[in-house]
């Protein structure tokens, strides 16, 4: 270069497109990583995969496990006494199980997810009346082989221990009764 010569700089817009294109594409990012499933709420890679079994101990210190239900459609539901959807779609829950009868009828099955006091969950289960098992996840192991991100979740699993359906957030009737018509149940 001489002396006499000159550097036009380049134009602003060609400065600016770099930092702007990399700052948006990290926000983007950033945002897809803190809420994965801020819109999903159905689905997952669980789909079509047999279930992980499990055997847990009830809040009456009753042990059940999965394969105990084998032949039937098993719905599970994670929740906590301190979630408020779990407190909205828990009168779904009471009046599935309410109208169920016969040996191969649907199992309902609770699975409590980081309840720090149990007699909180016990005060749940009998404010909403609720006659199923509610199993103690210790360290949440069977939350995370299901997958489970945040609650409440619900598995619907088919008569043959497939996994067919799962449901992110409080349940309403239409959610519940497309995971129920998934596992051949009728609808409420």
């Amino acid at each position: 270069m001489t002396p006499d010569s000159t550097l036009v700089p380049a134009p602003l817009w060609k400065r600016l497109l770099p930092p702007v294109l990399a700052a948006a594409l990290a926000l983007g990012l950033a945002a897809a990583l803190l809420s994965p499933s801020r819109n999903a709420t159905t689905g997952g890679p669980l789909i079509g995969q047999p279930a992980p079994p499990f055997t847990l101990i009830s809040l009456d210190n009753t042990p059940l496990s999965l394969t105990s239900l084998k032949g039937r459609p098993v719905v599970l539901n994670f929740w906590a006494s301190w979630c408020v959807p779990c407190r909205e779609e828990a009168p779904l829950f009471r009046e599935l199980t309410d109208r169920q009868t016969g040996a191969s009828r649907l199992a309902v099955i609770g699975i409590l997810f980081q309840e720090p006091v149990e007699q909180n969950a016990r005060d749940f289960i009998r404010e909403f009346a609720l006659a199923y098992p509610n199993l103690r996840d210790p360290q949440a192991r069977t939350a995370i082989d299901y997958g489970v991100a945040g609650i409440p979740e619900t598995v619907f699993i088919d008569r043959q221990g497939v996994i067919q359906f799962i449901d992110r957030g409080g349940l309403s009737r239409e959610r519940l009764n497309n995971g129920l018509e998934k596992i051949g149940v009728p609808r409420l």
